[in-house]
């Protein structure tokens, strides 16, 4: 029996749990029962920053049409990377004031959230020739949004989903015109804004999948979905969409909604179609699994799990009922009775709690890379993911996937000149008193993975 159920076990039967309410359902720490994996690396590009300062890294992923890896900066800039890592440019700044949106970096967790490329930008003559996506925060609030929060929200900023058409994919810069707005959404607060854009790339040309544009919606932030958008299927936030980008057949005809998505058929006209999934509270990161598909997304937590979950179509993953396994009753915990008692919600594959002794105090569950490739072999067959603001890199077994909690999670480490490190202990070597990292991970050719920050500007590889 994992730990995790024995856990559970004990605490219903030690005393009446109805009212027992914890801020630690996993007492145990992280990576206990494990020897840590401890794995090389290559400080393999460097990225330069807006201003003086470092670039706020947060997406990076392969162009292979292009033959190039493309890096984010949240203050608007893309850079593009050579494979050797040796050349690194400025392919196009979306905050130049000739694109016409002006970005809204203020706070953290505001600005270019995230990019993708369409698995047909290199393909001459076809329709998605040319095209990548920006998810991006910006300030102009006057146009019509297509997703407003409701009657009690605010009105911080919007958040708008641009198309851009570049004239010769291949060339060094962006050579293409000013982008054409998809979607525009409302935002009520500064936070919980928008997550990850990626299209699938285990979809095959011609399968369903093949296309269609997978993009991160929190919840609007504020802390606690105090609107309760996420459970509310006619609301756009606290979702996972599912678009086709070259579609027309949306309300405002300007993409495109699968036939398949799960929520097309539903008799109930208020249900907003291009959700995939719901129930998620700040997904800013997921990937799939080249092996058998399956869709993996990271979720932040309000002050007491982080959650890895495997994400099937039309799932509905609890927040803010649930807060991981654990019914959430408020910033004070959760609910230790009854874990995972809902057979209608899918539950965390694996979870740890924000009090760990090797974390700070206040976590984010953030990365998520399922590592097929065989060259660093001590994470072979593993789903990696992080805690954001500590640098700790995660491990889960991708073929013997947990039934919630943090008792088969292992800890990834750096071979440092034959010290084991985690990245803020890295960061320190390039900026001095560094205690954060901010950490992403990011997919490269092959398989390769890599390792992002917002503090120094070093895009890492793993292995050698």
């Amino acid at each position: 029996m994992r730990m995790y159920l024995a856990l559970a076990v004990a605490l219903v039967t030690a005393a009446p749990v109805s009212a027992q309410v914890s801020n630690d359902p996993f007492p145990e720490p992280i990576g206990d029962s494990w020897a840590p994996l401890v794995v090389d690396y290559t400080d393999f590009a460097r990225i330069p920053g807006v201003g003086g300062g470092p670039p706020l890294m947060t997406h990076l992923l392969d162009e292979p049409g292009t033959q190039r890896m493309f890096v984010n900066d949240m203050n608007g800039p893309i850079h593009s990377i050579s494979y050797d890592g040796r050349t690194v440019r400025q392919y196009v700044d979306t905050n130049d004031p000739r694109w016409g949106y002006r970005i809204q970096t203020q706070g953290s967790e505001r600005g270019l959230q995230s990019f993708a490329f369409h698995p047909q930008f290199g393909q001459s003559g076809a329709p998605g020739y040319g095209k990548f996506y920006t998810w991006v925060d910006i300030v102009d609030t006057a146009p019509t949004p297509d997703f407003r929060p409701g009657p009690d929200g605010g009105d911080s900023h919007d958040t708008v989903l641009l198309e851009w058409t570049a004239t010769t994919p291949s060339g060094a810069t962006y050579d293409g015109g000013p982008p054409r707005e998809l979607m525009r959404l409302e935002q009520p607060y500064g936070n919980h804004n928008a997550g990850q854009l990626a299209f699938n790339p285990t979809a095959a040309p011609g399968s369903s999948d093949y296309g269609m544009l997978y993009m991160g919606v929190a919840d609007g932030g504020s802390g606690g979905d105090p609107m309760n958008m996420a459970q509310n299927l006619s609301s756009a936030f606290g979702k996972i969409f599912r678009i086709d980008p070259l579609g027309s057949n949306s309300a405002n005809g300007k993409y495109g909604i699968p036939s398949d998505n799960p929520f097309v058929s539903q008799i109930r006209s208020d249900v907003v179609q291009e959700i995939y999934a719901y129930g998620a509270r700040n997904p800013q990161k997921f990937a799939w699994d080249a092996s058998n598909g399956n869709l993996f997304m990271a979720d932040i937590g309000q002050n007491t799990v982080e959650e890895l979950t495997l994400v099937p179509r039309g799932a509905n993953l609890g927040w803010n009922v649930w807060e991981g396994s654990y019914r959430y009753v408020g910033r004070n915990g959760v609910e230790m009775s009854n874990p995972r008692g809902d057979r209608s919600v899918t539950f965390p594959v694996a979870e740890y709690g924000q009090p760990d002794p090797l974390l700070q105090g206040q976590s984010a569950a953030v990365g998520v890379h399922v590592y097929r490739a065989n060259q660093i072999r001590p994470i072979a067959n593993m789903v990696l993911w992080g805690d954001n603001p500590s640098g700790e890199i995660w491990a889960i077994p991708a073929d013997d996937l947990p039934n919630g909690g943090q008792d088969s999670i292992r800890r990834v480490l750096f071979n440092d000149a034959g010290e084991a490190k985690n990245l803020v202990q890295l960061i320190r070597k390039t900026v001095s008193g560094a205690n954060q990292a901010d950490l992403r991970l990011g997919s490269g050719p092959n398989g390769s993975v890599f390792v992002l920050n917002k503090m120094d500007g070093i895009v890492r590889r793993l292995g050698r």
